[in-house]
C-alpha cells in the first residue's frame, strides 16, 4: 500500500511496430525519468514484447502501476487486433499477463487513444492521428474518448486504407514529397468527415510532415503517447 498518494509513480509504456518505449510519470503526469526505447522484437509475439517491457521497467526505477498503449483494439485489457505485430495477440489478455510479470496493477488501452489523452484540451471535437508503422486514430468529444476507432483500416483513396496509403512502408516507397501530398488530402478528408475543432498529428513519422497546416491542426511530439498514460488512472 502506498502511504502518500502524491508519491504514486506510473510506468507508461508505448508498444509500437518498430519500438517499445517507457518512462515514469509522477502523479500529475509529468515525466520523472528519461524515455527509454528498445527495438520491437521480431517476431513481435506477446511473450517477447512482455520481456522487452520487463527490461524497460527494470531501467526506470520505482513505480507503482503501469499504463500501456497498444497498437490495436483493446477491450478490458484484452488485445483483439494487432495488424502490425503478430497474430498471437488476437484474444491475448495483456493486462493480466503483464500484471503478473511485473507484480503491479496494469491498464491497457489503444496506443492512439493514450496519445490522445496526452494531447487534447477537453473542449469540443478533437481528433488525433498517429503516423508510424501504421496509422492510428482517436476521437474525443469534450474530453470523452470514443474508444477503438481504428480509422486507419477504413478506405481513404483508390480503394486503399489510410494505413496502406500513409503507413511507414508506403512512405519509404513513395518518398516524403508524395507522402505529404497524400497527408494533405487526408487532413481535408478528415475535416469534412468529423468537422473537428482540432486535429493533432503525432507518431514517429510526424517529424516528416512538411506542410502548411491549417490553424486548427497541430503537430505533437512522439512522447505524448507516453504522457497520456496518467489518464488511465483518473477514475
Amino acid at each position: 500500500m502506498i502511504e502518500d498518494h502524491e508519491s504514486i509513480r506510473t510506468l507508461s509504456v508505448d508498444i509500437g511496430g518498430s519500438g517499445v518505449k517507457a518512462l515514469v510519470l509522477d502523479i500529475t503526469g509529468n515525466p520523472i525519468t528519461k524515455r527509454m526505447r528498445l527495438e520491437t522484437p521480431q517476431p513481435a509475439k506477446p511473450e517477447m514484447i512482455i520481456d522487452a517491457i520487463e527490461v524497460l521497467a527494470a531501467s526506470q526505477g520505482e513505480f507503482h502501476r503501469v499504463s500501456v498503449g497498444f497498437p490495436g483494439v483493446v477491450r478490458q485489457g484484452v488485445t483483439e487486433t494487432a495488424a502490425n505485430l503478430y497474430r498471437d495477440w488476437i484474444g491475448f489478455d495483456l493486462e493480466t499477463a503483464l500484471s503478473q510479470r511485473l507484480n503491479k496493477p496494469v491498464r491497457v488501452i489503444n496506443d492512439a487513444d493514450m496519445q490522445g489523452f496526452g494531447a487534447v484540451t477537453g473542449k469540443g471535437v478533437e481528433l488525433v492521428i498517429t503516423l508510424g508503422t501504421g496509422f492510428g486514430s482517436a476521437l474525443f468529444i469534450n474530453g470523452k474518448l470514443v474508444p477503438n476507432m481504428e480509422m486507419g483500416h477504413h478506405q481513404f483513396r483508390k480503394g486503399k486504407t489510410y494505413e496502406e496509403q500513409l503507413g511507414r512502408t508506403e512512405l519509404e516507397k513513395i518518398g516524403d514529397k508524395r507522402w505529404n501530398k497524400r497527408l494533405d488530402k487526408a487532413i481535408a478528408s478528415l475535416q469534412s468527415l468529423f468537422n473537428y475543432d482540432y486535429l493533432y498529428i503525432g507518431g514517429g513519422e510526424a517529424v516528416r510532415v512538411n506542410l502548411e497546416l491549417p490553424l486548427n491542426v497541430k503537430l505533437i511530439p512522439n512522447i505524448t503517447g507516453l504522457l497520456g498514460g496518467i489518464a488511465l488512472w483518473k477514475d
